[in-house]
């Protein structure tokens, strides 16, 4: 990726009254790093405070999501408080964390992290131009000139799998233009890939990782839902499914090498649990806003609106779990609308990161999840998998 500019490096955005949802009711629970204890701990925010509520019932976020009511089981835990949640949210930022005192984790642990791509028809089109373009993005302008005058732009009435995606499919073929794109993106079978590892996911403050090789890539700002191990979904938070373009030009069998790398994939900042409130409706509504800020002074803003989501979530959580189980859970990036193509460094090359960006994803129902984008090799390395958090907890007497 491009090296960090001489410039001061943007700052994170993490004042709580950015970070948090805006609905002070909202049941949110998380994951926090304890200094002394060496291992984490499973949060939730009551007020302005931050407690911890591990316990023998929950010693992992895996083991309250698998509760039969999750949201009572926060709801009746004691805990204790571990401060101000100001506090913890400004020693997140990796760039300058007290390793001494508590900071956030990403919200999930033990889940495996899923992720849908193309599930948004409207950004298909970007898909096109990565495969055709080989991964050189000197070459996305003429082809995405080419691409909308051959097949258009309006394909978010098409509903995937329908007789009007099968005819357009049939057509496309005729004419030597089908793609693996297409396929997942108007076909009947969703594209559902492994994003990362369990326990590798990052939180908000930390370092998102990008491949140092890339050097066209960008954000993809989505939402993601938490799955116990039956299926049920049981919240939703905020996701960074990291993207590097050129990687997967070149070839859809490097998707593993373009989604899979240290850092990678940003979860949070808490998951707000479904209730009596909230659920998969006000999901269905969601409006997610984006931001990076560039040392370079490049500010780049998009959006993404789940009610223009071609695939149904709870259709993708069901695809998910159809032919596989999941024992401790599974988390579910949903896909995004969002497809960079303004020009940063050079006319007709668009938009890929540079070290240092800052970048912001936030809805007012969710919060906001930040991060500083690095090049993978110079984040934080994962080291806590899951035998270290078993061993950590059985330390802490806090496995039955």
């Amino acid at each position: 990726m491009n090296p960090t500019s001489s410039a001061p490096l943007p700052a994170l955005e993490l004042d709580a009254r950015h970070v948090l949802p805006d609905d002070a009711g909202a049941l949110l629970v998380g994951r926090a790093w304890l200094p002394e204890a060496g291992g984490p701990a499973v949060v939730t925010l009551r007020g302005d405070e931050v407690f911890d509520i591990t316990g023998r019932d929950a010693p992992t976020v895996r083991d309250l999501f698998e509760a039969p009511d999750p949201a009572r089981l926060v709801a009746s835990a004691a805990g204790r408080s571990l401060g101000g949640v100001q506090q913890l949210l400004r020693n997140s930022d990796e760039h300058s964390r007290d390793p001494a005192r508590p900071w956030l984790l990403s919200p999930v642990d033990l889940q495996a992290v899923k992720a849908a791509g193309v599930t948004f028809a409207t950004s298909l089109l970007e898909r096109l131009i990565e495969e055709q373009s080989k991964g050189v993005p000197e070459r996305a302008a003429e082809l995405r000139r080419d691409m909308v005058a051959l097949i258009g732009t309006d394909l978010a009435r098409l509903v995937p799998g329908s007789e009007q995606a099968a005819a357009l499919k049939r057509t496309l073929i005729e004419r030597g233009l089908w793609s693996q794109y297409l396929e997942v993106g108007i076909g009947p079978d969703p594209e559902i890939f492994t994003k990362g590892q369990p326990m590798s996911s990052v939180g908000v403050g930390a370092h998102a990782g990008v491949h140092p090789g890339s050097s066209w890539n960008n954000p993809e700002p989505e939402v993601a839902l938490v799955l116990s191990s039956n299926g049920r979904i049981v919240g939703a938070t905020l996701a960074n499914d990291v993207n590097l373009r050129d990687f997967e030009g070149r070839s859809a069998l490097l998707l593993s090498m373009a989604k899979d790398n240290n850092a990678s994939c940003a979860i949070g900042p808490f998951v707000r649990l479904f209730d009596a409130r909230w659920g998969e409706a006000q999901v269905g509504r969601l409006e997610l806003a984006l931001r990076v800020v560039g040392a370079d002074g490049f500010v780049l803003e998009g959006s993404s609106s789940m009610a223009q989501i071609s695939r149904a979530p709870r259709a993708l959580a069901q695809a998910l779990m159809t032919t596989h189980q999941y024992p401790d859970g599974a988390v579910l990036l949903l896909g995004t609308l969002f497809a960079p193509i303004q020009d940063r460094d050079a006319p007709g090359q668009g938009f890929t990161h540079h070290a240092g960006d800052v970048v912001s994803i936030r809805t007012p129902d969710l919060g906001a999840l930040c991060n500083r984008v690095m090049p993978s090799d110079r984040c934080a390395p994962w080291t806590l998998g899951a035998g270290a958090l078993m061993r950590n907890l059985a330390a802490r007497g806090l496995l039955a």
